[in-house]
């Protein structure tokens, strides 16, 4: 069985949940939208992709830009199983496609409430089964969710504190950033704790945030206190054997977010993506059952393997998530 996967908003995830779905054995893309004549309509075309128009009067300017137009979004949901909406937050398709007929997923910036049901494949796949509406968690709530989930279903978690430390944009927009300033984020906690607690509600998170003038990865402080007796050892072997994380170490020269980007280039991933959540290893530590690390979540990207597992679950192609995350992980070449 192949699922048809319409992507609603061709951008920055968008255009890599469609490179991610093509990899796929079980899925692939009908066609995908955009509302203005970008590079990255053209791009899309030039890739392949079936090509529409988010809504009809959006439809002359591609045509003035000669970029061939198969219909609208209306006309793409005939074709589609499923629809990955990845506009902006707040743009408000849901309705369309209720009305269709058609499951959809979002993405984290959309609020709780518009599905119900927030995503992360390790820890709430089961939940997603046979679901019409699923919302894929922010990029750094997806990189809490793939660290703490292992710790706390392993050990237990007592109580979480941790400090994210965001990019001030994202390296494409000239129109954000970077800012020349340490800016914190006054309402506390933020939104990234409630948000963890949307997938995981039993775990005790308090969060705060702070932007910082880089563009090319957030970085997360985190302290957790762990139940019972456990050593830096056992996190360690823990996160080993868990997917879609990675170890990085200072003593080999990664001491920074520039690094691990520059090791994502050298990994030779499709614009330098890093999938996986990378922990420096060497700062790992353990004293008196209180947990510290530091990770780093590059946003462009680590949600895009989540997208592939919410559509398997949902369409019910897979119902057991260690097979499902397997599957997308081996097909995106993720380590």
């Amino acid at each position: 069985m192949t699922i048809k996967v319409a992507i609603n908003g061709y951008g920055t995830i968008g255009k890599r949940v469609a490179d991610a779905v093509s990899l796929q054995d079980d899925m692939e893309i009908c066609g995908v939208t955009k509302r203005r004549p970008t590079y990255e309509a053209k791009m899309a075309v030039k890739s392949g992709f079936p090509f529409y128009a988010a809504e009809k009067e959006f439809v002359s300017g591609f045509e003035a830009e000669k970029i061939p137009v198969q219909g609208t979004l209306k006309d793409l949901l005939q074709e589609a199983d499923i629809v990955i909406d990845c506009t902006p937050k707040k743009s408000g398709y849901k309705a369309i496609y209720e009305n269709a007929g058609k499951k959809a997923i979002f993405q984290g910036g959309e609020k709780h409430d518009l599905t119900g049901m927030s995503f992360n494949a390790m820890a709430n796949y089961e939940q997603a089964i046979g679901a019409d509406y699923v919302r894929v968690v922010s990029c750094n709530t997806t990189g809490l969710c793939r660290t703490l989930y292992p710790l706390d279903s392993t050990f237990g978690i007592e109580n979480v504190t941790a400090v994210m430390i965001r990019r001030g944009a994202d390296p494409w927009d000239s129109k954000s950033g970077p800012i020349n300033a340490i800016e914190p984020v006054l309402k506390v906690p933020s939104h990234h704790g409630p948000d963890v607690q949307s997938v995981m509600p039993d775990l005790n998170i308090q969060t705060t945030a702070v932007k910082v003038p880089t563009t090319i990865m957030h970085l997360h402080s985190v302290v957790a206190r762990l139940k019972g007796e456990v050593t830096t050892e056992d996190v360690i072997e823990k996160w080993d054997k868990t997917p879609r994380v990675r170890f990085v170490c200072a003593k080999h020269g990664i001491k920074s977010t520039a690094q691990i980007m520059e090791l994502a280039k050298d990994l030779g991933k499709k614009r330098s993506d890093l999938f996986e959540i990378a922990i420096w290893r060497d700062g790992v530590h353990v004293v008196d059952n209180v947990l510290y690390y530091y990770q780093a979540i590059h946003q462009e990207a680590d949600v895009v393997p989540e997208n592939i597992d919410a559509i398997r679950a949902m369409c019910n192609l897979e119902k057991d998530k260690m097979k499902s995350i397997k599957k997308t992980d081996e097909a995106m070449g993720i380590c």
